[in-house]
């Protein structure tokens, strides 16, 4: 639809498209805040499924969209490379939080067992890469595990909240998660979630041309499409949950900061599912190449340090952050030094 546009009216469309994202994605932090608030759900389950799971609604417009085009690579990326993004993300909100390390203070039982989740679920699509090509109406068996995983999880973090086995040693830098003023336990949360429902549609046409603009730019300027998916679709569609993060570590909602981020990791996962169902020339796994596998493991790398450091809940790192921050900004630049050597 955009092949007749210019270079610049390209990149015209992308800085739009991602300004829109920019502002859903604030808004909708408040939004989930209140809901939790008055759904007593409290902020790492909201913001870890609901918030989470909306604010990546642009990148899985976007992953389904490349699928549609036969781009198999980019739609892989897109939703992994979406995933160390928003790790990295996290760190950047540490640097921002000052008063202790992000980790430490968020103490919540849900976001630990989130990130375990999040490990078995990248796990899949590795495993689906390494096995013989097996595809049920075009789809592979994992794309369906993906799904079953998912929610799963999701089931099982609401109930662990509600029965947790075991409780962070809270400290005075913990932050616990208390509602705000006005927005008690048991009030109606259903103008809410219409203003939330109405801002994820806006994500999804944004999210959609992105995509548009993220395909074009890999035909014209002769990119590989795993760098486009995993450092520019992913990053721009990765846009709500930076802003996301920022406000709700300034709003002190520690909880849903890091559950949003979380939260939306796991929901990413599901690109996957999604786009190999839009992909029609057989199993998404086996369409990929090996630098899509790269940032897959690099996403596992990071995640594996952010349960640690949830973990491990240092009060004060270097320069005031976490040492887990500094590593996951070390892997994701890292990575990306590594992607622009293989160019």
């Amino acid at each position: 639809m955009l092949t007749s546009f210019s270079l610049w009216a390209l990149f015209g469309v992308g800085a739009v498209a991602a300004t829109v994202i920019l502002f859903a994605g604030m808004r909708m932090t408040d939004l989930a805040d209140r809901i939790a608030d008055r759904t007593g759900l409290g902020e790492a389950v909201v913001g870890g499924v609901l918030l989470g799971a909306a604010t990546s609604f642009s990148g899985t417009i976007v992953s389904l969209t490349a699928a549609l085009d036969g781009r198999a690579s980019l739609a892989f990326s897109n939703g992994i490379g979406g995933i160390a993004a928003q790790t990295a993300f996290l760190a950047v909100a540490d640097i921002l939080y000052r008063r202790a390390n992000l980790e430490h203070a968020a103490a919540e039982l849900a976001n630990v067992f989130q990130c375990g989740v999040l490990l078995l679920l990248l796990s899949v699509p590795l495993a689906a890469y390494a096995t013989p090509e097996v595809a049920i109406w075009g789809v592979h068996p994992a794309s369906l595990l993906l799904v079953l995983l998912y929610g799963l999880g999701v089931v099982a973090t609401s109930r662990l909240r509600a029965e947790p086995m075991w409780r962070p040693v809270e400290t005075e830098d913990t932050r616990a998660d208390t509602p705000d003023d006005g927005d008690e336990p048991g009030q109606r949360a259903t103008g809410l979630l219409v203003q939330f429902g109405v801002l994820m549609l806006f994500l999804g046409a944004a999210g959609w041309a992105i995509g548009q603009v993220g395909g074009e730019m890999t035909d014209r300027l002769n990119l590989s499409a795993s760098l486009v998916g995993a450092l520019m679709t992913a990053v721009a569609t990765s846009l709500p949950e930076l802003v996301t993060t920022i406000a709700a570590v300034r709003r002190g909602a520690l909880q849903l900061a890091v559950g949003g981020i979380i939260g939306g990791n796991t929901f990413d996962t599901l690109f996957l599912t999604i786009s190999d169902v839009g992909y029609r020339d057989g199993s998404i796994y086996h369409a990929i190449q090996t630098s899509d596998l790269f940032w897959l493991t690099v996403g596992m790398m990071m995640t594996a340090v952010l349960l640690l450091g949830l973990l491990y809940r240092e009060r004060q790192g270097p320069g005031g952050i976490g040492r887990e921050s500094l590593a996951i900004l070390g892997l994701y630049a890292g990575a990306i030094a590594v992607q622009a050597i293989a160019l």
